[in-house]
This record gives structure tokens, sequence and C-alpha cells, in this order.
């Protein structure tokens, strides 16, 4: 039987306009980007660039949006608030843990959404959270 390990390590993404180091953690208890009130009992990150972008994009704040490439340090779970419960799967790749995830590096150069796009996706949760749509399931 042929054996099918993978020799590719996965890689995850966590998009923020916090300045962290490699080495650093990212740990539970930060205010979320995405509501205000209590802080967040996981730490979430992502497999896709694409949601790393975006979570840079809708960070909370005026400071320079970045992307870390992060390591998690315990149990990973699907993100239960991108997954089965709002999109079929985890188109997203989105993940969260309760153990801080270290920074490795920040990845440099990439190329973000366009402003009509930023704009429509933070009028989109504008109106979520209008109506009380917008549930973080922490």
């Amino acid at each position: 039987m042929p054996n099918t390990a993978s020799v590719f390590v996965q890689q995850y993404f966590h998009g923020t306009r916090a300045d962290i180091n490699p080495g650093q953690m990212i740990s539970v208890g930060f205010n979320s980007n995405f509501r205000s009130g209590a802080p967040l009992s996981w730490v979430y990150f992502t497999s896709t660039m694409d949601a790393a972008i975006w979570g840079a994009e809708l960070a909370a704040g005026e400071a320079p949006e970045r992307i870390y490439v992060v390591e998690p340090t315990g149990l990973i779970f699907e993100d239960p608030n991108v997954t089965d419960k709002r999109f079929e799967g985890n188109p997203s790749g989105s993940f969260r843990s309760r153990e801080p995830v270290r920074v490795i590096a920040e990845v440099i150069g990439w190329k973000g959404h366009t402003p009509e796009q930023v704009k429509q996706m933070k009028d989109g949760l504008a109106a979520m959270i209008a109506n009380g749509t917008h549930i973080i399931l922490d």
C-alpha cells in the first residue's frame, strides 16, 4: 500500500492590523476585529491568503494591514462562523484554537481587494450588525 502522507506542512495565516514580531504569540483575550465588547476566547486563523487578506482589510483601527504566517501550538478546530452553520464545508479554510498561535513571519507584498470590494464587504457587515444577524459563535 502506498504511503499517502504529505511531505508538505499546512500553512496558516492571520490577518490583522497589529504589529507583531516573529516568535511572538497571538493569544485569546483580544477584542474581535468584527464585533465590539467582550474579548474572544479563541484565536482565529486561516489556511487561505484570501481569507487572511479579508481579516487584515476588515480589522479595526487605522494601523497598516498585516498578514502573518502562524503556527498553532495546540488543538485546532474548524471555525463554525464560516463552516457548515453558515457555508457548506469550509471554503475559507478558517480555523480557531484556544491555544496561542506563534508568529513565524510577516507576509510581504500581498495584494488586497479593490476599494469597491472592501466597501461592499464592510457595508454587508454593517447591515448584518444593524439587523442583528451578525453573531460570532465564540
